[in-house]
């Protein structure tokens, strides 16, 4: 890791060690560090959505949310070479580009995409299930109030 104008090598690192915890743990909220969420929004071109909370709401209480969050920290998303070094990382899921992943914080936000490949199977797997069994709670309260019954 590089130092920059706005964080230096050793911020950078811990930044990256949030991640693998909150990575670790399932997303949990208590894991969601503000130096975390800070750097998302301000060196991962990811909106605020108001505040951290409104962010942590956005992204990681519905399984689909949460898989659109990890496609820009999946590296099965990325262009790389034949070594799995990443030759163009993930378009940002909230403005479509990959410049998020470069210039000062590239360091920092490749290392990211490569602690998340680790967790992402697994937590990807996790989000569709969690997706599934709320859509079938939804539909089964809209047949209920047509009056159909399963």
């Amino acid at each position: 890791m590089k130092d920059t104008e706005f964080m230096t090598a050793k911020e950078k690192e811990l930044v990256l060690r949030q991640w693998e915890t909150f990575l670790r743990y399932g997303c949990e909220w208590k894991h969601f560090t503000k130096r975390l969420y800070d750097h998302l929004i301000q060196h991962c071109s990811f909106i605020a959505h108001y505040n951290r909370g409104g962010f942590y709401r956005t992204y990681f209480q519905r399984g689909d949310d949460k898989a659109n969050f990890f496609s820009q920290f999946d590296a099965r998303n990325a262009w790389t070479d034949s070594e799995g070094h990443i030759l163009e990382p993930p378009k940002s899921f909230e403005y479509g580009m990959t410049y998020w992943a470069e210039g000062d914080y590239a360091d920092l936000n490749l290392a990211m995409i490569e602690v998340a490949t680790k967790y992402i199977p697994v937590l990807l797997e996790e989000a569709q299930d969690q997706q599934r069994k709320a859509d079938i709670a939804t539909a089964r309260l809209l047949l209920a109030k047509h009056g159909i019954e399963i």
